[in-house]
């Protein structure tokens, strides 16, 4: 079966290819869990997202009342693809703001707060940066077990816990923050809520996690008699757990096709290094790299039956995790059978930007330094796979 873009969408993706040659460095890439390492380097990802927003790019699925083009899902996933491929930076606005924060004030939020955040999204401003407080010491896979507490006092909520692993809280405005609203719920998946947090709120500390490869993406953030106005809770109080799942969905979700992009660009680079140093004229190098092109193929394809499926208006279940779990496992080969293809060249420096060849070679280096913190993201192997179980296979539950 042969799949086609409409005229319309071919010629956007054009347009894409031609803001990349017009606004990023010829040399430019992006590698994992490197985006705003530096001041310098946020600077310029911020000053792309506001030419995204104003070309209507960064929020275009979005209704236009809440600053997006009301387009769809099929040309969303073209300038996924792109993005992917190009390494576009500031597409995200943090970590969550595009991703799930904007479509969860949909479904959940007040008109009140789909008017004071989402706009900030839209337009690439600093104070649209978001990021996300699921992540405990004691609550990562098993997220219900967060110990978080929100405890309201009259028409305020008293903040007090920790966070780790939190993307961009160094350089968010807001915090998407999972809490505890009733301790004393009869189970732990019941009593959890969502609160936004203003970061510049006294009381929250944010300290950074440099990864071993020296980049500051992480953090952890407490949380010390933190208050925060009611209204900036989201949804219902106590039903967090149940809102979480859906924008759970979204997260997992932005995977598949800007994921592909990105792979498909590395798979190129590694082919063309490998035909350039002779390295095809062996047999195992061609067929791992066939093996590989074989698995980034099906993703594109479940790329597509997962927008096909929301293009007919069912809301996806376990495809968003179907779609993690393969993505995980192409980084996992793209990355061996790159360092295996680079030889000792590919221990010489743990960050790829630094590299002589990072451009032409996709950033393979800091893909494999990166890969165990990548693969954890959003959820372990094996959360996804307790989901698959359940909603696609229909197995009994797991919790």
């Amino acid at each position: 079966m042969e799949f086609r873009f409409s005229e319309q969408e071919e010629r956007f993706r054009e347009e894409i290819r031609d803001f990349v040659k017009a606004e990023l460095p010829p040399d430019w890439a992006l590698g994992m869990f490197e985006e705003g390492d530096s001041d310098e380097e946020w600077a310029f990802i911020m000053s792309i997202s506001k030419k995204l927003s104003q070309k209507g790019w960064l929020t275009m699925t979005w209704p236009r009342e809440y600053g997006g083009q009301g387009a769809s899902g099929w040309k969303a996933l073209v300038y996924a693809e792109e993005g992917g491929y190009w390494g576009i930076p500031g597409t995200g606005m943090g970590v969550s703001g595009v991703s799930w924060v904007g479509p969860s004030l949909i479904l959940f939020g007040t008109e009140e707060q789909r008017r004071k955040y989402m706009p900030l999204i839209a337009a690439g401003e600093p104070d649209g940066v978001w990021c996300t407080g699921y992540s405990e010491p004691n609550a990562g896979s098993d997220f219900a077990n967060l110990r978080t507490q929100a405890i309201r006092q009259g028409d305020e909520y008293v903040i007090n816990g920790q966070k780790i692993w939190t993307s961009a809280a160094h350089q968010a405005r807001w915090c998407w923050l999972a809490v505890r609203t009733d301790p004393k719920s009869r189970s732990k998946h019941e009593g959890i809520s969502i609160i936004i947090v203003d970061m510049k709120s006294p009381g929250v500390t944010v300290r950074p996690i440099r990864n071993y490869i020296g980049n500051h993406h992480f953090n952890e953030v407490f949380f010390d008699e933190v208050r925060v106005p009611v209204q900036n809770l989201v949804g219902e109080e106590n039903r967090g757990w149940y809102q979480l799942m859906r924008s759970l969905g979204y997260e997992r979700g932005g995977v598949a096709a800007r994921s592909y992009g990105h792979n498909k660009r590395v798979l190129e680079e590694l082919i063309r290094y490998a035909d350039g140093q002779g390295l095809t004229a062996r047999s195992e190098i061609r067929q791992e790299l066939a093996d590989v092109a074989i698995d980034i193929e099906v993703q594109r394809l479940l790329a597509y039956e997962t927008i096909w499926k929301m293009s007919q208006g069912k809301a996806p279940t376990f495809e968003p995790s179907r779609d993690k779990v393969l993505n995980d496992e192409i980084l996992k080969r793209l990355s061996t059978v790159g360092m295996d293809i680079l030889g000792p060249f590919s221990q010489l420096r743990r960050s790829g930007r630094a590299l002589k060849w990072f451009r032409d070679l996709g950033g393979v280096c800091s893909l494999y330094w990166n890969l165990i913190g990548m693969s954890s993201a959003a959820g372990t192997e094996f959360t996804q796979k307790n989901i698959i179980g359940q909603f696609g296979l229909g197995l009994p539950r797991s919790y």
